[in-house]
């Protein structure tokens, strides 16, 4: 299949929102009962659900009001078709993650869906940590941060916990393995940006989209 670039204004209509997150949804509970992702048939989707594209499927949980990481993974590059990769990223998360268990199926019907699909990544240039900074935007740009074999990347939505340029980096270096204050010439950094969008699982069924 050619390869294709996601606009930064391309947007999805509700409906093919909904498709997404069922297959999500879906691929959890496929992971649940059968342990492996959902098995898509790409020939049962529109053209532009089967373009390559990357994306990161996020899970929270409810917990006494709160909402709490229950896993996320995602692509940083397009490789395959979209609706193959939120199923394949929507298993990760929630059986993959080596920072969680494995998904039960208890947890489902507590779970928030997310799903970003993110723009090819493009490389920055600046001088110093300074410049750096000054170029980020807030709540618009995710990162990628790679310095020899340390690499680590935060998504749009980590604003929401990090508002500041300067926590923002400061804990992307140090997801990446790196002191918080570490600084090189060496280091490269990437940005990109997402489309965004979620819902709860129980409410996608409920709906039986």
């Amino acid at each position: 299949m050619e390869r294709t670039v996601l606009n930064k204004q391309q947007k999805y209509s509700q409906d093919q929102q909904d498709q997404l997150l069922k297959i999500a949804c879906d691929s959890l509970q496929n992971g649940v009962k059968n342990g492996k992702a959902l098995r898509i048939d790409t020939t049962e989707f529109d053209n532009s659900l089967i373009e390559n594209r990357a994306t990161f499927v996020t899970l929270h949980k409810e917990h006494a009001n709160n909402k709490e990481l229950r896993g996320c993974i995602g692509s940083l590059i397009a490789h395959q078709p979209l609706v193959i990769d939120v199923a394949e990223n929507a298993y990760s998360a929630g059986f993959r993650d080596p920072r969680f268990p494995a998904l039960t199926n208890d947890e489902l019907e507590v779970l928030e869906v997310h799903i970003s699909i993110l723009t090819p990544p493009e490389l920055m240039s600046f001088t110093s940590r300074d410049d750096l900074l000054e170029q980020i935007r807030p709540n618009v740009d995710g990162l990628i941060l790679s310095d020899g074999f340390s690499r680590g990347t935060f998504l749009p939505s980590v604003w929401e916990q990090l508002p500041g340029q300067e926590e923002f980096l400061q804990n992307l270096l140090m997801k990446a393995g790196l002191p918080h204050d570490y600084w090189s010439n060496s280091i490269k950094m990437e940005r990109y940006e997402t489309i965004c969008f979620g819902n709860g699982y129980s409410n996608l069924k409920e709906q039986n989209i």
